[in-house]
């Protein structure tokens, strides 16, 4: 493979210097764009726009679109996590050692390194395989969108690689923790505090019973945790408090126990503290977590093998953000995360790539494409 750091740094920068936080769909439709026109300048891929409602376009990239199995499914997301206005604030830059920029490492280098991965791969291993290449415009805020289609996709697969960036240390990912995002709403009645405080009901008095209830439903030993982080409520120090929210955010890696969790929420919530205090308990957000099957271990395998022909330095990560690695590892397919070059700073303006990374893990994803084509 032929690499030129100065050409991929300029096909990466208009990719970076868009503002395309998830819903910002002219954003989206400028990243899908980008990457249609470079799968079409390629030989032998077909493009499908798939409409992922307000999250805007999805791209469904295959070499043998009637194939029935799909022996290699890649994946990444489109979107950043980051507002209008942001590329003006902080358009991509370099110095000697890295790439800053929103997204640079989350993750349109890894987007980048699938094209670049394609297109210096020898085209008989490609012939030998079925690959398709989804990027959904949703991740950051869960893939609600665009998680049916993206497992629709998967349960034809026998491996999937999510070309999310490689840890700071160049670790890949093999597990991640489930998440969950809950609203809560609590209402209730208001009346003056002075006057005649035994008519209202407050909303604060029950979110404060939930939430030293939550607590309690934390297990730090197997690694389930709830977290209340944001509340709000009450209209003034003199009112009873007729309305309050809270947002409560779930980890675990254990499907079951997070399961159990859910009913026991749902349960408060038929079941209110306060007399005559409504709750109302809205999912925003979930994605099972990613546990290794004996076939993820198998795949885990390859890519050790790989690395040490190519004599890239890699160890293995248990994380606790989630990615579309864990709606495909919850279906029993073989699931690996963190294919991508090598980044940290994630969701911060601190952001950025390690530039000595690109070119060995585009050559690290060519090496496992090959294995898997024997």
């Amino acid at each position: 493979m032929k690499f030129s750091l100065n050409d991929y740094l300029e096909e990466l920068r208009p990719l970076i210097d868009v503002d395309c936080g998830t819903y910002t769909l002219e954003g989206i439709e400028a990243i899908a764009t980008q990457f249609e026109s470079k799968y079409a300048a390629m030989e032998g891929w077909q493009v499908k726009r798939i409409d992922c409602g307000k999250a805007g376009v999805g791209l469904e990239v295959r070499n043998k679109p009637d194939a029935e199995v799909i022996d290699i499914m890649l994946i990444g997301h489109m979107d950043t996590v980051f507002p209008k206005g942001t590329v003006a604030k902080r358009p991509m830059t370099t110095d000697d050692t890295k790439a800053y920029g929103p997204g640079v490492s989350d993750m349109k280098s890894g987007l980048l390194n699938v094209v670049y991965a394609l297109r210096n791969l020898n085209p008989e291993v490609i012939d030998k395989l079925s690959i398709c290449i989804c990027m959904n415009p949703d991740e950051e805020t869960g893939s609600l969108d665009s998680v049916d289609w993206l497992q629709s996709v998967a349960k034809q697969a026998k491996n999937v690689l999510v070309a999310e960036a490689a840890r700071a240390d160049g670790g890949l990912v093999k597990a991640r923790k489930g998440m969950a995002r809950y609203k809560l709403t609590f209402n209730g009645k208001a009346a003056h505090a002075g006057n005649e405080p035994q008519n209202g009901r407050s909303a604060i008095t029950e979110m404060a019973n939930w939430i030293l209830a939550i607590n309690t439903m934390t297990n730090f030993e197997s690694g389930t945790t709830l977290n209340v982080g944001v509340v709000s409520g009450g209209a003034g120090a003199n009112i009873v408090p007729e309305l309050a929210e809270a947002i409560v955010d779930v980890r675990f890696w254990n499907n079951n126990e997070y399961d159990d969790i859910d009913t026991q929420l749902h349960a408060l919530a038929t079941q209110p503290h306060v007399e005559g205090v409504s709750i109302e308990l809205e999912r925003e957000a979930y994605k099972p977590s990613m546990v290794p099957n004996g076939q993820t271990l198998a795949l885990m395998s390859l890519v050790e093998e790989s690395a040490q022909e190519l004599e890239i330095d890699i160890n293995w990560k248990e994380v606790g953000g989630g990615s579309d690695a864990n709606n495909t590892a919850i279906l029993g397919v073989p699931t690996l995360d963190g294919l991508g070059p090598v980044g940290a700073g994630f969701h911060s303006d601190e952001e950025y790539l390690l530039l000595e990374s690109i070119e060995p893990r585009i050559k690290l994803l060519m090496r496992v494409m090959e294995k898997l084509a024997k």
